[in-house]
């Protein structure tokens, strides 16, 4: 009887709130209209400057994949420059922001940012990866122009292992307050408490108080449908401190609980009254779920066990570089979700703000990652992976004054989101003598090591758990909720140190062999498979013990650098392309984690190599020309009982799932033109039927715009698939057809992306070859509702022009 007594005071409390007629905060994106220099440009900081000469460009923006390939730049970061850049925006402050707080949110500038507004610095931010504020109220101009001003130094090109990119990368905002307010990241939205009947939420506030004498706050929860289903308020009359923090605790009569497959948010507002009147309104999407890990069980959800099912991404998006709009990323998750994943780990940082609330909208369980190194810096390779002399630039010069700092940052922007379910305070970072040494090293079992055994020039292991210490307990000082984590490359070192210890769970990367011995002599130790490679082995060491809970395959998408000697500038380890396509290893994988039914036929050479190492891609062509008499291999992925295959409509042969090897159905045969067709059948009944046809000459071009219901903006990039088909319209495999891509109209062509590692042409060129499956295109609107059209050519073949229209939905 008081939870309704008091949902009905709060409701009533509300219905005044909503007559009161004053603005309370304002989130302005503040992506359009910016100018960019590419190089330095001292006094680019001052008011007076004239950047009349400069180019105009609306953000996110990375510069380093505007910039040509060149093989004088780092293998480790795509063979792309970095440099100095500097950005400006002229605005108005209107009258109506006198009396407000305002201040410049950055999700990301890569690197080494300083912001100045008016010629006022206002801070340097070395960390490329995580989010920052300024405030701009002591030196903004009402009624009057104002200056924006930022420069990123990213002059240490070769300062990662992969591509990062360069500039103003991601979204900037100005919020506008009132004198009362939330802080920033001020509001935590917890759940301790979770049932099917009854679930307890815990809303932790945070707010600037200002000259106020009175302050109310109240938080209310709303479900899909508009419902207020819970709601709490608090007073504090005649505060002290400038800054209240509170707690709030509210009751939720048979909730619905946020899962991977319904994950259910619901809306959660928090308002503050300052004497009496609504000073500031801030309404985000939480999630009501209880999860936990367990030794020798694993890990649960809502109390369900489960298996995480996890591939590890990095920020960019091939010709796309860092900057990528929101939905190219829903197309690469929904594609990543179909293939049976459940889980993203966000390796080696912290990713952009909307990434998080697209796994909390599509359910998927994140792992949100700190850091790649911390006061010593790892190898960067120049030359290629592993070879020549690698370079030492990186984050490990800015760690011991930066990293408390930054680590904060991540926890506090994502606290809220129901997808994340670890904090990792960094990866490899005892990478076997890259940088930490130990005697062990000279003995036992060490998968990855750089150098031979123990190195006694190189920082003692010791220095682990010592850092790891600090960076836990900055961690567990924001959030208790999640567990801490690390994903540890060197296990047999790390075990001498307190740093797995210092972990609530323990990340093993590539050290399966390890799981079953380590929880022998370390029982109480959650362990899990935080990096891990493509064979069915390493699977089947999660499958079949239930201690494991978790495997995160390198990677789930192809990403640019970390790559070989030139001109290959991009890794292939992903399920997807570059241009976010499937490859036969994201089939197979789907097999082995999609409970519906999955088939897939491709063929390779008889003497193809074993899939044995790390990160070896499934040979299994969609292609079925060959010559005639040829020996081939045809292999089938499929989580069903049986498959048959037949050629030209004869069979060759039945398998069960027993007969697999590895997990892949395999018939050595010989060429005949015609077709291949594989069946797949469970408890004897058909579900399933795939073929591969021969084809012919090129004769037509084919396209396929992609849309999902999490795309709603008109002005959403186009993303446009393109192949080459016969004329029976079958599609050729790897063609060669150049294709050129134009634009009519408000529209601006982005890029194309044929998922070619090693093509090192321009980027930004119109015409690109047709070289590994389908090539993606992508075609930005103008944003001015203007129709635009997109017409593709090909030599020899009838073009194709498709016409938009911004304001029809696609």
């Amino acid at each position: 009887m008081r939870i309704g007594k008091r949902l009905l005071a709060c409701l009533l409390l509300c219905s005044q709130l909503q007559a009161i007629a004053q603005s309370t905060r304002q989130e302005l994106l503040f992506n359009a209209n910016w100018k960019f220099n590419a190089g330095d440009a001292p006094g680019a900081d001052q008011l007076a400057y004239n950047d009349a000469g400069w180019r105009k460009i609306d953000l996110p923006h990375d510069w380093s994949i505007e910039m040509p390939f060149s093989n004088q730049w780092a293998s480790a970061t795509g063979y792309l420059p970095g440099g100095i850049g500097w950005y400006r925006n002229k605005f108005n402050a209107p009258s109506a922001w006198r009396n407000k707080k305002v201040s410049i949110h950055f999700d990301g500038v890569y690197n080494n940012s300083e912001v100045w507004i008016n010629g006022h610095y206002l801070g340097k931010r070395p960390n490329g990866f995580v989010s920052f504020n300024y405030d701009l109220t002591p030196y903004l101009k009402l009624n009057a122009e104002n200056i924006i001003a930022v420069k990123a130094d990213h002059t240490k090109f070769a300062d990662s292992r992969w591509y990062t990119g360069s500039g103003i990368y991601r979204d900037v905002h100005l919020q506008i307050l009132n004198p009362a307010h939330i802080s920033q990241w001020g509001v935590f939205f917890s759940t301790p408490l979770v049932s099917e009947k009854r679930a307890t939420a815990s809303i932790k506030v945070s707010v600037e108080k200002g000259s106020a004498k009175k302050i109310d706050i109240q938080a209310i929860l709303r479900d899909t449908s508009g419902r207020d289903v819970a709601a709490r308020s608090v007073s504090f009359n005649s505060p002290v401190d400038s800054v209240l923090t509170t707690a709030l605790s509210m009751d939720v009569i048979n909730p619905k609980l946020w899962s991977v497959d319904n994950p259910y948010l619901y809306s959660l507002r928090v308002r503050v009254l300052a004497d009496g009147k609504l000073s500031d309104e801030w309404t985000d999407e939480v999630g009501i779920r209880s999860f936990g890990f367990d030794a020798a069980k694993g890990f649960s959800l809502n109390g369900v066990p489960m298996k995480l099912k996890g591939v590890c991404v990095h920020d960019d998006a091939g010709v796309l570089g860092v900057a990528v709009p929101e939905e190219v990323w829903v197309r690469r998750l929904a594609l990543l979700k179909e293939g049976g994943c459940n889980s993203i780990r966000m390796a080696h940082n912290p990713h952009a703000e909307y990434l998080y609330r697209l796994c909390d909208q599509m359910g998927f369980l994140v792992m949100d990652e700190a850091f790649d190194e911390w006061e010593q810096g790892k190898n960067k390779w120049i030359s290629g992976w592993n070879k020549g002399t690698p370079g030492k630039d990186g984050y490990h010069e800015y760690f011991s004054d930066w990293s408390v700092k930054d680590i904060e940052a991540m926890v506090l922007r994502n606290q809220n989101r129901p997808s994340i379910i670890m904090w990792s305070i960094g990866n490899e970072i005892d990478y076997p003598n890259d940088p930490y040494t130990h005697e062990v090293l000279s003995s036992g079992r060490n998968p990855q090591i750089y150098g031979k055994g123990f190195l006694p020039d190189h920082p003692p292991a010791a220095r682990l758990g010592e850092l790891s210490a600090g960076l836990v307990r900055a961690v567990k000082d924001l959030d208790t909720t999640r567990p801490v984590t690390a994903a540890l490359a060197g296990v047999v070192m790390s075990n001498t140190t307190s740093y797995p210890g210092n972990l609530d769970i323990v990340g093993y990367n590539y050290q399966e062999y390890r799981y079953d011995s380590d929880h022998l002599v370390y029982p109480k130790r959650i362990i899990y498979g935080s990096e891990n490679g493509m064979q069915h082995s390493a699977w089947m060491d999660v499958a079949k013990n239930d201690f494991i809970s978790a495997q995160y395959l390198w990677t789930g998408i192809d990403y640019m650098g970390e790559a070989g000697q030139w001109p290959t500038r991009s890794n292939g380890a992903g399920l997807l392309t570059l241009g976010g396509f499937p490859k036969p290893e994201y089939f197979f994988r789907q097999s082995l984690w999609s409970d519906n039914p999955v088939l897939y036929v491709g063929t390779s050479n008889i003497n193809r190599r074993e899939d044995n190492g790390n990160w070896t891609q499934k040979r299994a062509e969609l292609n079925w020309n060959r010559k005639e008499g040829d020996s081939v291999s045809i292999r089938c992925f499929s989580n069903c009982d049986e498959v048959e295959i037949l050629v030209n409509d004869r069979s060759i042969g039945k398998q069960s799932k027993a007969d697999s090897r590895n997990g892949i159905f395999n018939w050595n045969t010989v060429y005949t033109s015609g077709k291949a067709e594989a069946r797949a059948y469970k408890n004897g009944k058909l579900v399933a039927s795939k073929v591969l046809y021969t084809t012919g000459a090129a004769a037509k071009i084919k396209t396929s715009v992609y849309s999902h219901p999490l795309i709603k903006d008109p002005n959403a990039v186009v993303q446009m698939s393109v192949t080459i088909a016969d004329d029976k319209g079958y599609e050729l495999y790897r063609p060669g057809n150049v294709i050129t891509v134009s634009v009519e109209g408000g529209a601006k062509l982005l890029g194309i992306e044929n998922s070619n590692l090693a093509d090192t042409s321009a980027y930004q060129a119109s015409s690109k070859p047709v070289m590994n499956g389908p090539v993606m295109v992508y075609v930005k609107p103008a944003g001015n509702r203007t129709s635009f059209k997109i017409i593709i050519t090909s030599p020899g073949l009838p073009p194709v022009v498709q016409e938009f229209n911004p304001g029809k939905k696609r």
